[in-house]
């Protein structure tokens, strides 16, 4: 049994870490672009290969499940291999899919493709996330993860308005050849500028980890998505049954990481909740995420099958909210360097709940200027809330548990991904069929008022959450770090 070394046992970090993060920043917006991009190419794909709506839709539902299963094994790949080796295997795999993608003849290997992207994607988040931590000083750290909630909040949010442009003009194809050769100048530029940059420790993967996370992570958002599915009777397994084989998974993961606390072998180290401060702002990030991302299913579905515009006019409609996300987000990192958490994201949750209250008035007649003015409210409070929270959770565990608290986060921004998609869309199905003798369109709009409703009630629990939150004690960061000035 091999005992990890203490943070002071790291060697130092050399110089110039500013190109790095910046690169780091680049690729991983590039990567989380195309994860949300697939949704309004989904019609056109089935056209394209005569294939059902439910088969279809693997191209979402195994990118996630395939970030499921390999993002929690990404806290021992980034303590054990040098930051070039990660980034490399990032977009490496990243390319080798979209290259695939450009040109599959078949359903079949769309599907392959999409799963090698989801293998790049995956390692690429969590790399951000820790690298990020390691090197910049705790008191700059807010301006720079407001740089990385674009990556993980507007980029998202953009992917459906990129994609809907591309796919109207040109087709679904397009959606790839335009990223792969940004992708490849990101491996040249890596090769050209990237150096290792962080430290690294002893890390062995345990095989009965990875098989319980995999199952377990897997089970739970297959089941998740499969909730959907059955709602809208599209048959398939009890959503049920990989839910609990999931928990009980889970259940055995975390025992096999406690039993190896202490050892190079554990895989996630499940102490990160032992802190309040972790423990609250993760709660918090789940509740935000079921928001966004159950939103970003539910508004191009109002747009397209209720008020019954285009793909291309959706994601348009949905341009200047993504644009705003990305813009505020630095200056809310700005902000939190000065004001710490409490003060951005108690605001940010208060307009996050009233955005989804606003929603859940939407109807068949509502003008498409007042979507677009409340989705720009969302685009606000989430952006107002998730740089403090990312930087606030990450920042309450020492330095040799960022790998893990990144990888954890991560992860269950993905599981509560899934949830808010299941969640939404269920009630949309449930409540857009009940027969109100008023029409169609009427009767899906009742489904995403409904849904967004719900969804106003659960964010509303951020507002709670919010009053818990403080600015963590700043750990030590290596000694060279201390001399950098990072500016990216």
């Amino acid at each position: 049994m091999t005992i990890l070394p203490t943070p002071n046992d790291r060697p130092p970090v050399p110089e110039r870490t500013g190109p790095a993060i910046a690169l780091l920043l680049v690729s991983a917006f590039v990567v989380v672009l195309n994860e949300t991009a697939m949704g309004v190419s989904i019609p056109h794909i089935m056209d394209g290969f005569s294939v059902s709506a439910a088969s279809a839709q693997w191209l979402t539902t195994a990118f996630m499940l395939t970030m499921a299963v390999v993002i929690p094994i990404t806290g021992v790949l980034l303590q054990r291999y040098l930051l070039r080796r990660n980034f490399f295997t990032a977009m490496g795999l990243f390319a080798v899919g979209t290259a695939l993608a450009t040109a599959a003849p078949t359903f079949e290997l769309l599907l392959g493709a999409r799963i090698v992207q989801a293998l790049g994607t995956a390692i690429m988040l969590p790399l951000l996330f820790t690298t990020v931590m390691q090197l910049v000083k705790p008191e700059r750290r807010g301006r720079t993860m407001g740089l990385v909630t674009i990556v993980t909040a507007a980029a998202p949010a953009l992917g459906p308005t990129v994609s809907g442009v591309i796919v109207s003009s040109l087709g679904w194809r397009w959606v790839f050849i335009i990223v792969l050769p940004v992708v490849v100048l990101a491996i040249l530029a890596g090769a050209r500028w990237l150096r290792n940059v962080t430290p690294t420790m002893p890390a062995r993967f345990d095989p009965v980890s990875v098989f319980l996370s995999a199952i377990g992570f897997s089970g739970l958002i297959y089941g998740l998505a499969s909730i959907g599915e059955q709602a809208a009777q599209q048959g398939g397994l009890p959503p049920w049954l990989p839910i609990v084989v999931g928990a009980i998974a889970l259940a055995g993961l975390v025992r096999r990481q406690l039993s190896l606390r202490d050892t190079d072998r554990v895989m996630l180290d499940v102490r990160v909740f032992a802190g309040g401060l972790f423990t609250m702002s993760t709660i918090t990030i789940v509740v935000v995420s079921i928001a966004l991302f159950g939103s970003l299913i539910m508004l191009p579905l109002y747009i397209q099958q209720v008020l019954g515009e285009p793909a291309y006019v959706a994601g348009l409609m949905l341009l200047p909210g993504g644009l705003l996300s990305g813009i505020l987000a630095p200056f809310v990192g700005i902000a939190y360097d000065k004001v710490g958490p409490r003060a951005l994201i108690f605001p940010g949750a208060i307009v996050v709940t009233g955005a989804m209250a606003a929603f859940s008035t939407l109807g068949a007649e509502t003008p498409v200027w007042m979507v677009v003015g409340m989705h720009m409210l969302l685009s606000i409070g989430t952006a107002m809330m998730m740089t403090p929270l990312m930087t606030t959770a990450l920042g309450a565990v020492t330095p040799k548990l960022y790998p893990h608290a990144s990888a954890i986060v991560s992860t269950l921004q993905q599981v509560s991904g899934a949830a808010g998609t299941a969640l939404f869309i269920t009630l949309f199905t449930v409540a857009g069929s009940a027969d109100t003798g008023e029409g169609p369109l009427t009767a899906m709009a009742h489904g995403v008022g409904t849904a967004f409703g719900v969804g106003a009630a659960i964010s509303a629990a951020g507002v709670i959450l919010a009053l818990f939150l403080r600015k963590p004690t700043a750990h030590p960061v290596p000694a060279q770090a201390e001399k950098n000035e990072v500016t990216v």
